[in-house]
C-alpha cells in the first residue's frame, strides 16, 4: 500500500501498519482457499474483534476505540485490499450496531454494546426485501405488539452474514403509513428466525448473503431501538455511512489490483523489456493509480465532514459512486495487464474483478447514488459547504 496516507496522528499510523501487517500475515493466507470454497470466516471476524477492530469509530465508553471516521475508513481500506468479504463483513457489522449507538438507550448500550464492539457477537443488517431493494419505506415485514413483546412476520433479502450472524438489526412495519418502520435487535437464536440457503454469487463468495425468514419471531419489548416510528430515519442515517465503508473497502479493493499489475509489469518482459516500460502499459498503470487516488481523496473529503459534525450525506454517495466505479475500471485493467494470466485463478486480480461488480450495486445501486446527489444539487446547491469547510 502506498505511503501517501494523510493521518492525523501518530497513533493512526500505527494502527494503519498494525491492520496492514495483520491483514496480510493473518487474513492473507486464508482469502483464496476460503474464497474458493465458499467458506464463511469467521474466525477471521474473531481476529479482528480481539485486535479491537470491529468497533473503531465508536465510542471507548462501550468497548468501541474511539477513533476519527477518517482513520477507521482507511483500516476498512487495508482489510479490502487482502480480503474484501472480510472488509464488508466489517462495515456490515458497524452499520448493524449503528442503531444501538445512536437510537438505543444507555441501558440497552451498556447491555449489548460491549460484546457487539469487542467482537464477541458478530451483526447482520435487514433491510432490503425481495420486492423493494431501492424502496424500504415500502418494506411488508411487521412487528405487531402483543404485551410486553413484538411478533415479527416477513422476510428480508440481501442479509450479509445471513445465518452466520449473532444478531439482526431489523426495520419492521409496526404501522400502516409508509413511514411506520421501527428498528429491533433481534437475537439470533430467536424460534421461527431461519436463512435460506446462501446466494449464489459472482464474487464475494466468502461472504454468506441469504433471505432471513421470520416467522412469528417474538422479540422483547426492550430491544425495539428508538420510538416506534424511528426505523427508516435510524435506517437511512446508518446508509450514509455505510456507503463511507463500502467506498473504504472499493478503495482498497482497486488499491490491491493495482499493487498486483504493478509487480507484475515490473517482472514480465516483452521483446527485451518489461512491459511497464511500455508507454501503452505504462499509461493504463498510470489511469489506475490516478482513479485510485481519486477514490480516496473523495471519501476521506467525505469523512472529515462527518467527524466535523457537518452533513455529509450528498458526499458520501459521490464517495460510494465515485469509489465503486473506479474499483469497476482499475480492477478491469488489472485483470487486462496480466493478459492471459489475469484470466486465470492463479492470480487474484480475476476474483478482485469479480468482487468489484456488486460494489456498484448494494448499499444503493449508484444509479440511487446520482439521484440522491441530484435532488441535493436541487435542494442545496453545488457543494459550497464542502467547499468552504474542507
Amino acid at each position: 500500500m502506498p505511503a501517501s496516507r494523510l493521518l492525523p496522528s501518530e497513533e493512526a499510523v500505527d494502527l494503519i501498519a498494525l491492520v496492514r501487517d495483520l491483514a496480510t500475515n493473518e487474513l492473507g493466507p486464508e482469502v483464496a482457499g476460503a474464497e474458493r470454497t465458499e467458506t464463511f470466516p469467521r474466525d477471521a471476524f474473531r481476529t479482528l474483534g480481539r485486535a479491537g477492530l470491529l468497533g473503531l469509530p465508536y465510542p471507548e465508553q462501550y468497548g468501541g476505540g474511539g477513533l476519527p471516521y477518517e482513520v477507521y475508513l482507511q483500516v476498512l481500506e487495508e482489510i479490502g485490499a487482502i480480503w474484501a468479504s472480510v472488509g464488508v463483513g466489517v462495515s456490515v457489522h458497524a452499520l448493524s450496531c449503528f442503531g444501538l449507538v445512536t437510537a438505543g438507550t444507555e441501558e440497552q448500550k451498556e447491555r449489548w454494546l460491549p460484546d457487539m464492539l469487542g467482537g464477541e457477537l458478530l451483526g447482520a443488517y435487514c433491510l432490503s426485501e425481495p420486492h423493494a431493494g431501492s424502496d424500504p419505506a415500502a418494506m411488508t415485514t411487521r412487528a405487531r405488539r402483543d404485551g410486553d413483546e413484538y411478533v415479527i412476520t416477513g422476510a428480508k433479502a440481501w442479509t450479509t452474514h445471513g445465518g452466520h450472524a449473532d444478531f439482526y438489526k431489523v426495520m419492521a412495519r409496526t404501522g400502516d403509513g409508509r413511514g411506520d418502520i421501527s428498528c429491533f435487535l433481534v437475537d439470533a437464536g430467536s424460534d421461527g428466525l431461519f436463512a435460506d440457503p446462501p446466494e449464489q454469487k459472482m464474487g464475494l463468495t466468502g461472504s454468506a448473503t441469504a433471505t432471513m425468514r421470520f416467522d412469528d419471531v417474538r422479540v422483547p419489548a426492550d430491544r425495539l431501538l428508538g420510538a416506534e416510528g424511528d426505523g427508516l430515519k435510524i435506517a437511512l442515517a446508518g446508509l450514509d455511512s455505510g456507503r463511507l465503508g463500502i467506498a473504504a473497502v472499493a478503495t482498497g479493493l482497486a488499491q490491491g489490483a493495482l499493487d498486483h499489475a504493478v509487480a507484475y509489469a515490473q517482472h514480465r518482459e516483452t521483446f527485451g523489456e518489461r512491459i511497464i516500460d511500455h508507454q501503452g502499459l505504462a499509461f493504463v498503470l498510470a489511469d489506475m493509480e490516478a482513479a485510485v487516488q481519486s477514490a480516496r481523496a473523495t471519501l476521506l473529503h467525505a469523512a472529515r465532514l462527518k467527524d466535523q459534525g457537518l452533513p455529509f450525506s450528498r458526499e458520501a454517495s459521490i464517495a460510494k459512486l465515485v469509489a465503486t466505479d473506479n474499483a469497476m475500471k482499475v480492477t478491469t485493467d488489472a485483470v487486462q495487464v496480466l493478459g492471459g494470466y489475469g484470466y486465470t485463478r492463479d492470480f487474484p486480480v480475476e476474483r478482485y474483478m469479480r468482487e468489484a461488480k456488486v460494489m456498484q450495486i448494494f448499499e444503493g445501486t449508484n444509479q440511487i447514488q446520482r439521484m440522491v446527489i441530484g435532488r441535493s444539487l436541487d435542494r442545496g446547491g453545488a457543494g459550497t459547504l464542502s467547499r468552504a469547510t474542507d
